[in-house]
């Protein structure tokens, strides 16, 4: 099944649900006609007037500032009625959380602090939020699920209850990653922008014995530097990346995981060359990110690393160097390899949607003022302020031009980057939100989101492709159950353990021989359980197109 004919089946297989709650009220008060007769009046308290009092706790950015602080979290909580107390964890919250879980005593909404596997391993601990949006309560999140009614499919268990509401972004390119090659490079040593692999290790050559940045030292060029598993430079190979996970792909209707495809052993004999010449960082295996952000960034305007990986220039490159730097196309292995099998990194899926970004306890007291609140976060005009920051915070951070369009404001503090600033002042990317799709032509962005779209250009004709030709794997609207989870996760920590040794010493030990050792590699990935996990994906995976044709 091609991606568009898939968006297509979702959409008419899922006009059955039901999601007849009142969707012409957006605003951030929610719907206060029919806030008191649906499920939330029912249990708990009924609000009268008076400031209720909540608790919520979120797993926050290690750069989000105390989210007390934040002008517009206050100005919604005081236009709904409520006073919220604050829990906020900045490290180890899976560690932390299993132990307050096990413990039952939760506060009463939680924000980015669940997986949906989080609700069946700890039955009875959360609220189910589908009658709330049935009868009403939710008039935002009730019309998110009208305009993309895949997203209660996604939220929606076995049994029909919702305890965990996704969020939604139309403003999110296809791909997360970009190849950067520096142009200053190119040009001071007389080379032509690669246009194959091959081409590209002639250029890594260069870089490691020329001297591009012209410091007199030819000892600290670094050619190519990534951080984990270059899963992008792996679709160049001909493996179509439409929406993987975990290595898992879709071709000819057919769950796959690349690390047993041939075309990763071709890939990683090319990696093994490249490292084995000194192309590659040698230290690519062991470095943490913030090692792997300091070197990109260079020494003042002396940069360090000629090809590269990374999100957005500004954010890969700092200030200093990001502008020796220009995005590649996706390369051809050879030049007479043929183009239609180029692929890249497409991940529209999880760009777009998050799951489980907020879940209420079935123990909160005032379930009706906590249904309105969260639901108040989906609003169109506090959407944007929960991935952006906040229209009337001192340090404004989106400005409403009162025409139904907004603008990203530049940060208040020139010394920062937008995403560093994007995340100091708002709950960001995995938070309880509904951005639509007439939002693209609405809201202006911020700087860094411009270079975003704009250095993914070269990409584009590979992804429009991708979307034409490739089958998807709609791994973020497939569902399990409760077995079936708790075995793919044994599986797939016994798989990690072995291709994740595998590839490091494949690598970084030229004495290795891949090809005569794959055989060996393949049958054990999936003797540790690879056989297992296809078996469960693939019957998932018909169980998700049954329904939805």
């Amino acid at each position: 099944m091609k991606a568009s004919k898939w968006l297509a089946w979702i959409l008419a297989g899922c006009l059955g649900i039901s999601c007849l709650a009142g969707c012409g009220n957006t605003s951030g008060g929610g719907d206060k006609a029919s806030a008191s007769s649906g499920p939330a009046a029912q249990g708990g308290e009924k609000t009268t007037g008076e400031t209720v009092p909540l608790t919520a706790l979120i797993s926050k950015h290690s750069l989000t500032k105390d989210v007390n602080e934040m002008e517009w979290l206050r100005l919604l909580e005081e236009e709904n009625g409520v006073d919220v107390e604050w829990q906020q964890i900045t490290a180890d919250w899976d560690q932390k959380k299993s132990v307050m879980f096990a413990g039952g005593d939760i506060p009463d909404i939680l924000v980015k602090a669940t997986a949906t596997t989080d609700f069946a391993t700890y039955n009875g601990l959360f609220e189910n939020l589908a009658p709330y949006i049935d009868a009403g309560n939710m008039p935002n999140v009730a019309k998110m699920f009208e305009d993309h009614p895949e997203l209660r499919v996604l939220c929606t268990d076995e049994k029909g209850a919702i305890y965990g509401i996704p969020n939604y972004r139309s403003l999110w390119p296809r791909t997360n990653r970009v190849l950067y090659i520096n142009q200053t490079w190119l040009d001071k040593l007389g080379l032509q922008m690669p246009t194959t692999m091959d081409e590209l290790e002639e250029v890594l050559i260069a870089f490691k014995n020329g001297d591009p940045n012209g410091n007199g030292d030819t000892t600290d060029e670094i050619p190519l530097d990534y951080s984990g598993f270059p899963t992008f430079l792996l679709g160049c190979f001909g493996v179509p990346l439409m929406n993987e996970s975990d290595g898992y792909f879709v071709e000819d209707g057919k769950v796959k995981n690349y690390r047993v495809d041939e075309r990763y052993k071709t890939f990683m004999q090319w990696l093994q060359k490249l490292y084995g010449e000194g192309l590659i960082n040698e230290e690519v295996i062991t470095q943490d990110y913030s090692k792997f952000q300091s070197l990109a960034r260079g020494v003042g305007k002396t940069a360090r690393v000629g090809v590269t990986l990374g999100w957005e220039s500004g954010d890969r490159f700092g200030t200093e160097v990001a502008d020796q730097y220009t995005p590649l196309p996706a390369l051809k292995p050879h030049a007479d390899s043929d183009e239609g099998e180029v692929y890249w990194g497409y991940y529209s899926d999880n760009n777009s949607v998050n799951a489980a970004t907020v879940a209420l306890s079935a123990n909160c007291k005032n379930k009706e003022a906590a249904v309105k609140f969260i639901d108040a976060f989906y609003a169109e005009d506090m959407g944007i302020q929960v991935l952006f920051g906040g229209m009337n915070d001192v340090d404004k951070c989106i400005q409403d031009n009162g025409d139904g369009t907004y603008t990203v404001l530049p940060p208040a503090d020139p010394s920062i980057d937008a995403g560093t600033w994007k995340w100091t002042n708002s709950f960001a990317d995995y938070s309880p939100y509904y951005i639509p799709d007439d939002m693209k032509d609405r809201l202006t962005m911020g700087e860094d989101m411009q270079r975003v779209l704009e250095e993914r250009v070269p990409l584009e004709a590979t992804l429009d492709r991708m979307e034409e030709k490739c089958e998807t794997y709609p791994s973020k609207f497939i569902t399990y159950t409760t077995d079936e989870n708790s075995d793919l996760a044994m599986a797939q920590a016994n798989i990690n353990n072995i291709v994740d040794q595998t590839y490091s010493a494949w690598l970084t030990e030229a004495s290795r021989n891949i090809e005569e050792e794959w055989d060996a590699y393949v049958q054990s990935v999936y003797d540790i359980g690879l056989t297992q996990s296809l078996e469960i994906r693939q019957a998932a995976y018909e169980r998700y197109l049954s329904s939805m044709e």
